[in-house]
């Protein structure tokens, strides 16, 4: 089992400027869903965001500590966009 802080910590890691939203889907501590904002973004496709954060928690997910990771990557400006259409 990891915890939300954990799952955060390696992401921050691998993305150190990142902000990182981490949710406990089913409560058991393996099954994430995650929100990531990253300049490490820009300019990348959304399969290379992911990339980028599945590379910062690849052991946890090779070892099937994390079982499953649902990610959302947005750059500091879509984020904001994102935040203000809300």
């Amino acid at each position: 089992m990891i915890t939300p802080d954990q799952v955060s910590t390696m992401i921050k890691a691998g993305l150190p400027d990142a902000s990182v939203q981490v949710q406990d889907l089913t409560g058991g501590g393996d099954h994430y869903q995650v929100v990531v904002v990253s300049s490490e973004f820009s300019g990348r496709s959304l399969v290379q965001q992911h990339q980028l954060v599945y590379g910062a928690v690849r052991e946890a997910m090779s070892s099937e500590a994390i079982h499953a990771l649902a990610l959302k990557t947005y750059t500091p400006e879509d984020w904001a966009a994102q935040s203000a259409s809300v």
